[in-house]
């Protein structure tokens, strides 16, 4: 999980690449569809269930949920189809502070303070910051009182974020299984049983998806033991460079580090016998019960021109949910909006700030390619999903590429 508003881009760059290259590829984003099932009447009445039925010393947010259950089922789909934008027309009841329940997110929020923030015709703006904090008031009950490392754009961050070994998720994923668990298993075996896939590919970027990721490969693994699974994303590349502890392979086959283009079309060349294991780039596999880092010095990245143009295709983009979460207009680029991604450079053309590891390949080779061909990339996805807002998503933008542009 990493924004309600917008996919993460990676799923597109490599299903792009991947189908430029003859492969039939499907992408899906179960952690959408995870959020869309909890915030549901149907996943109220779910998170209901899963609650302590102990009243004592429940936590504000739990013992609210329960009092203004009825009101919560009766308006939760139509205030997350309002944030997705199928009901614009719902803003000015939301506006008017009379149609969803108000926890404890409400507390410190007065007439003075929306009036300062939106005035008297920002309604729909006013409405979205009200339903954003509606559904952090029913993530602070999922939090609280059904799974604690829930959150909205993560889940399970602690136990990932720089732990020296596996042990930590190991216990979890081997531990109990709660409604978010069990409602990413049930998408999981969705779609295994929908796509049969011979590989499935997973990208981890930060340390809140990790945990999700290998939850699903756990799933993947007891569903289709013959499907292989590939690990990858910025997570991998930085924090299991080193990797030593064999135990995470329970759940993979292969985990690339940085770019995903040529190590995952090598695998695939390699799992279809087209080359032997020994020119894999970049990719470790465990052998003998031992980790072993695979890189032919003979195999090299694609260069940035080569990439492929990515693609959104199979994505639910109509599921997406804009949030207003906080009164920031920079914190608001990132959580409001549909934004399409994009990258004008591989790595930094900079390559000199002291905080920055300028030894990480998707920082530290830089390769830039033509305005012209970045301009077809951007109106060919501009197209597909009919949005022209674009995020790029680089290192560090160049700005002689986007004077270009």
């Amino acid at each position: 999980m990493t924004q309600l508003n917008t996919p993460y881009p990676a799923t597109a760059y490599l299903t792009g690449f991947l189908r430029s290259r003859g492969h039939d590829v499907r992408q899906y984003d179960p952690a959408i569809e995870l959020v869309c099932r909890l915030f549901s009447s149907t996943g109220l009445k779910r998170v209901r269930a899963s609650l302590p039925r102990s009243t004592k010393m429940q936590p504000d947010s739990v013992q609210f949920f329960k009092s203004a259950f009825d009101d919560y089922a009766r308006t939760v789909d139509s205030v997350v189809a309002f944030l997705q934008g199928r009901d614009p027309s719902l803003a000015v009841r939301l506006a008017a502070r009379a149609y969803v329940p108000e926890g404890p997110r409400f507390l410190a929020l007065d007439e003075e303070h929306l009036n300062w923030a939106f005035g008297a015709l920002g309604v729909q703006d006013r409405a979205k910051y009200i339903a954003s904090l509606y559904l952090d008031d029913l993530a602070d009950v999922l939090r609280e009182g059904v799974d604690e490392r829930f959150a909205l754009s993560r889940y399970g961050e602690k136990l990932a974020a720089s732990v020296p070994t596996f042990e930590p998720l190991e216990r979890a994923l081997r531990g109990h299984v709660s409604l978010v668990d069990e409602i990413l298993q049930e998408i999981t075996a969705e779609l295994v049983d929908k796509h049969e896939p011979e590989v499935v590919g997973l990208t981890l970027p930060f340390p809140g998806n990790v945990y999700g990721g290998l939850r699903i490969a756990q799933s993947v693994r007891k569903l289709s033991p013959g499907t292989k699974i590939i690990l990858g994303g910025g997570y991998v590349s930085t924090e299991l460079r080193t990797l030593t502890d064999a135990g995470i392979f329970d759940y993979a086959d292969f985990i690339t580090l940085d770019d995903g283009e040529r190590p995952f079309l090598n695998i695939l060349e390699h799992l279809a016998g087209e080359r032997n294991e020994s020119e894999l780039l970049r990719t470790y596999v465990c052998r003998d019960g031992a980790v072993r880092l695979l890189s032919s010095p003979k195999e090299h990245d694609l260069p940035f021109k080569d990439s492929g143009i990515p693609t959104y295709d199979g994505l639910p983009m109509e599921k997406y949910l804009s949030v207003l979460e906080m009164l920031n207009p920079m914190h608001r680029l990132w959580s409001d909006a549909r934004w399409n991604k994009a990258t004008l450079a591989h790595g930094c053309y900079w390559k000199k700030c002291s905080f920055c590891d300028v030894n990480l390949d998707y920082i530290g080779r830089y390769d830039a390619a033509g305005a012209d061909l970045i301009l077809e990339r951007m109106q060919a996805v501009a197209r597909e999903t009919g949005q022209s807002g674009f995020h790029f998503v680089d290192e560090a933008a160049p700005p002689a590429v986007l004077k270009a542009l």
